[in-house]
């Protein structure tokens, strides 16, 4: 048996490996872009379901034959049902080809066809008049695009929410544990533990805020606009058919009741979304900061907090623990800040009535959604969760600290109180050793006024 095949396309005959699923189109494209990831599976199963609900679409409009619709939705079902190991197997085409994603959608349309022929070969099923009637790849892609950035962005939106409550535990536990405060990097007044863990909470309730409010965005589907957005080829109703039926099998209530000379030419809904996540990504690069800067040490730096060993932190030195969910994290709000700027410039690339930078578009704003979902889930469960802190050491810290000294400028003024700040940095001593020594505060004024706890206001209502 030949370990190839042969099959034509409208430039001419192509050798295509025996086992194959795909045809002609996906071969040349295999061989001409080798180079870069490959498109993201999770693209595949978009079209590959928006093929399916264009088959039943196009039955119900009497637009193909049953036998042909049937058959394409058996073929499609069989591919859905294979595992993305087993499923990418026939689909193995990169991100840096055409910038329309064609080749990609040519792909699964081989891809259908030669399947259905594997199940039924009495009924023709060809690429482009049947699995691709009434689409375009110019809308069918950019369609594929915005479905699949919805479901991340929603898996997203779980993952922050389960670090917010994680964090949550932590700040009521510790909402009374007096720490001191720093700003500039340098000491501040106190606070509590519970305090600046409220801070992070409300940061990132903030930007789960801005993500939710812009879910609706990629609700709009270009299906229906077919090649320059004016809807040739494809029947009434068939767009808004194929958005119900992926509502259905998604769950967002998605719309073709959209421009679509925009659904073509721009994608400034996966812009401004993926603003919003760069926005999350840079709020964690400042939690995950602050972590590992507190959990510092443990005797050598702050060591306010303990983290958890969850493995050796050296080849060299024993006994060694590392904040390497922490450093997880901020590498991937890294990547997303540099993605950002991929959006955004292939976004800008809108070129009459097309954009052709959609494949590395998409593929940037997935990885964004899948690395912050999974660093964010990592930091929550293997940091967060076993966090704790050294209430000793906050202690010894609050007590050393000059700028308790704020407390007594009300009593004694600003510039006195500086004063006894000042000495006491000069002699070495405590705060309430030079307030005594100063003369300006009895010890009992001093113990009054100067209390760590009070200071934070925790109690106020």
């Amino acid at each position: 048996m030949s370990d190839y095949r042969v099959e034509e396309d409208t430039i001419g005959p192509v050798k295509i490996p025996s086992e194959a699923l795909w045809g002609p189109q996906t071969e040349r494209s295999r061989n001409n872009f080798p180079t870069g990831q490959f498109m993201p599976i999770a693209i595949i199963r978009a079209l590959l379901q928006i093929k399916k609900a264009a088959a039943e679409a196009n039955q119900e409009l009497d637009q193909i034959s049953t036998e042909k619709g049937q058959l394409i939705i058996r073929a499609i079902d069989e591919l859905l049902s294979l595992s993305d190991e087993d499923l990418r197997k026939d689909f193995p085409l990169r991100v840096y080809q055409t910038g329309s994603g064609t080749q990609t959608n040519m792909n699964t349309n081989e891809v259908v066809a030669h399947e259905a022929a594997k199940l039924d070969d009495s009924i023709e099923i060809l690429p482009n008049d049947d699995v691709n009637h009434g689409q375009s790849s110019n809308d069918i892609f950019p369609t594929a695009m915005n479905i699949t950035a919805s479901v991340a962005v929603k898996e997203l939106e779980d993952s922050a929410q389960h670090l917010i409550d994680e964090l949550k535990v932590k700040q009521d536990k510790y909402w009374r544990t007096v720490k001191i405060g720093r700003t500039h990097l340098q000491d501040a007044t106190p606070l509590t533990f519970g305090q600046e863990i409220s801070g992070w909470v409300s940061m990132l309730e903030h930007d789960l805020g801005y993500l939710k409010s812009l879910d609706g965005t990629l609700l709009e589907l270009a299906m229906g606009g077919t090649a320059v957005g004016t809807g040739l080829n494809a029947a009434p109703g068939f767009a808004d058919d194929i958005a119900a039926r992926m509502s259905k099998v998604y769950g967002p209530a998605f719309t073709a009741k959209t421009n679509k000379f925009y659904g073509l030419a721009a994608h400034s809904n996966l812009d401004v979304v993926h603003g919003a996540m760069k926005t999350l990504a840079a709020d964690l690069m400042k939690i995950a900061n602050d972590v590992r800067f507190l959990a510092s040490g443990p005797r050598a730096a702050y060591a306010e907090l303990n983290i958890p060993a969850n493995e050796p932190g050296s080849s060299i030195m024993p006994g060694k623990v590392n904040p390497t969910q922490a450093e997880a994290i901020t590498m991937a709000a890294v990547r997303v800040m540099g993605n950002d700027v991929v959006v955004t410039m292939a976004s800008s690339q809108g070129n009459f009535e097309m954009n052709v930078y959609k494949p590395v578009l998409i593929d940037a704003f997935l990885e964004s959604a899948e690395l912050l979902r999974g660093t964010m889930t990592g930091f929550a469960d293997k940091m967060i969760h076993g966090l704790t802190v050294n209430e000793e050491r906050m202690e010894e810290l609050v007590d050393n600290s000059l700028m308790t000294v704020t407390a007594l400028s009300p009593h004694i003024g600003y510039h006195d109180s500086a004063k006894i700040a000042q000495q006491a940095d000069q002699d070495g001593t405590t705060l309430r050793v030079a307030a005594l020594k100063s003369g300006k505060v009895t010890a009992e004024q001093f113990d009054e006024w100067v209390d760590p706890l009070k200071m934070t206001n925790i109690d106020r209502k």
